[in-house]
């Protein structure tokens, strides 16, 4: 397994077919609002990894195209393996999914796009809506907005 350098999953994929080194990069299709239009683009599924196929030789080839991070060793790679056919059904089949795996009920956040990016608070997630919440402590008030959860990035 590779863990990519920032944001060079695809890149790396695309690097290791023209390679002739086998690879698979689970994608989702996701709408994304750009300029006031709604656009569908492909992002990993796991951001940040490449499953390589293959052994020593391909591995070598791998590092040598610079956007790999680090190998990370598969200790069981039977049920990777099994895992990894279970993630290919669910990619293939379309059914629609959300990503999202840092962001849960509590994290606190940051709006990053929209009139509203910069507002700092804490996610919520009502009736299947996520939504943050935004706190005046000093007033003791707060208020609570929906909002699109790819507007949203995690404070650490």
């Amino acid at each position: 397994m590779l863990h990519t350098k920032a944001r060079n999953e695809k890149a790396l994929a695309a690097d290791l077919s023209k390679l002739h080194v086998d690879c698979f990069l689970p994608l989702i299709r996701y709408k994304r609002t750009y300029a006031g239009r709604i656009h569908s683009v492909d992002i990993p599924l796991f951001p940040g990894y490449v499953f390589l196929c293959g052994g020593e030789e391909d591995r070598q080839l791998a590092l040598r195209t610079n956007r790999i991070a680090s190998v990370l060793a598969v200790a069981d790679q039977d049920r990777l393996r099994t895992d990894l056919r279970q993630i290919c059904r669910i990619v293939q089949s379309d059914v629609p999914m959300d990503l999202y795996p840092r962001l849960h009920k509590g994290v606190r956040c940051r709006v990053t796009a929209g009139t509203l990016a910069g507002l700092e608070g804490v996610v919520l997630r009502r009736r299947g809506l996520w939504r943050v919440y935004v706190a005046v402590e000093f007033l003791g008030q707060s208020a609570e907005l929906e909002i699109d959860p790819n507007s949203l990035e995690v404070l650490e």
